[in-house]
């Protein structure tokens, strides 16, 4: 029986999960810079050990409202079309192991082509868990506007 392990997210309160293997860092919340002619879910801009990083709001980006940053917001820093890209979360605590037989797809009401990041839905004793493939959260225009950057 196969197993994936994801690191766990919060947006707002629901639960969120990215295959570890995409991740490459959490880091704490860093204000980004502002940069014009940005789509609206793309924060800005931040200084990583030396290296400059996208960052986008993933609230924005999946039309959650609810803007607070506090001492629990972090950046997961992802590998996403071989670009290093940050995502804004409300809370990145946990990576969890998910056995194949507990991931069941995407119902028919949520599977759209507008929902082709969400892989599936993972099943942790009563917790549920929306499992994203962030590679494919962006289109081909938002992957130029990232790497223009």
């Amino acid at each position: 029986m196969a197993e994936t392990q994801f690191v766990v997210f919060k947006l707002g309160k629901e639960e969120y999960g990215v295959d570890i293997m995409q991740v490459k860092e959490i880091v704490s919340y860093k204000e980004p810079v502002k940069v014009p002619n940005t789509p609206n879910f793309i924060e800005g801009i931040i200084n990583l050990r030396s290296e400059i990083k996208p960052i986008v709001n993933l609230k924005k980006r999946f039309n959650i409202h609810g803007e607070s940053i506090n001492e629990e917001t972090r950046i997961i820093v992802m590998n996403i079309d071989s670009k290093q890209v940050g995502f804004i979360v409300d809370d990145a605590s946990e990576v969890i192991t998910i056995s194949d037989d507990n991931i069941e797809a995407a119902p028919d009401i949520i599977a759209g082509v507008d929902r082709r990041y969400i892989t599936g839905i993972g099943k942790v004793n009563d917790r549920i868990l929306i499992l994203l493939d962030l590679d494919k959260l962006f289109s081909v225009k938002e992957i130029e506007s990232l790497e223009a950057i």
